[in-house]
């Protein structure tokens, strides 16, 4: 029996914004399985690799190979395969959650009792049961977020891309969100996690990459990325790995 192609291979990705590069030559995978931590200071590049990798960014240079599928060659099946929470969720305000679920089902060929029966099993597990018929323009920050990480999930990808998802979320959606990526690793899915919460990153990731000024920092479990940059927490290597030279004192 083969082993499953990893959930997400980057190699050498680059995207520029006129003569600025906001990502320069990065090479990251995420492994079947996993949950991966992509951590950096703002302006690092960590939206910017997301969105490539969610196929809404054309890279200037690079390959992106979503669950077997080169994005650039099979974008139909790559973008399939993955699903994408990013930062400001877009969602229709005059749906019901449950509708933009439907909907969304739709969009991805699944069959319609299919798509009910799995939206309303997110819904229950994100505590928005009953919130399901209201409008979503009737729904809290938070609200929306889980709706939009329902829709991401409805068509089991292979991937899943979450950009600061913990947003608006209260201790026990958070607490929920976090098993529900626990157990979508156990079943051999991949997930990409962008956070600035360190300690989320400490508790929830396999693995966590730092990037810096578009660039790869450091890479490892927490224990090799301690080890590599003789500190103590996440939060001490992250410090070390990104903190800016201060240049000559006077």
């Amino acid at each position: 029996m083969t082993d499953p192609p990893a959930a997400l291979v980057i190699r050498g990705l680059v995207r520029r914004y006129g003569s600025f590069t906001a990502v320069d030559g990065l090479d990251l995978e995420v492994r079947a399985g996993e949950i991966l931590g992509f951590l950096g200071p703002n302006g690092a590049g960590k939206t910017t690799t997301l969105r490539c990798a969610a196929g809404l960014s054309r890279p200037h240079a690079g390959s992106i190979v979503v669950a077997g599928f080169p994005l650039d060659r099979e974008p139909r099946r790559a973008k399939a395969a993955l699903g994408f929470v990013p930062d400001r969720p877009f969602l229709y305000s005059r749906l019901s959650g449950r509708e933009f679920l439907e909907l969304i089902g739709a969009l991805y060929d699944v069959p319609a009792a299919e798509a009910r029966k799995r939206g309303d099993r997110l819904l229950d597990r994100l505590e928005m049961g009953r919130a399901g018929n209201d409008l979503i323009e009737s729904y809290s920050l938070g609200m929306r977020q889980k709706v939009a990480v329902a829709a991401a999930l409805l068509h089991d990808p292979a991937l899943l891309l979450l950009d600061e998802p913990l947003i608006g979320l209260d201790p026990q959606g958070a607490r929920t969100l976090k098993d529900l990526l626990r157990e979508r690793a156990a079943e051999g899915k991949g997930v990409l996690v962008s956070t600035h919460l360190l300690e989320v990153a400490e508790r929830l990731c396999d693995r966590a990459v730092i990037l810096h000024h578009g660039r790869l920092r450091a890479s490892g479990t927490l224990f090799e990325l301690q080890a590599c940059a003789a500190e103590k927490t996440l939060e001490d290597v992250f410090l070390a790995l990104t903190r800016e030279d201060e240049g000559p004192r006077e």
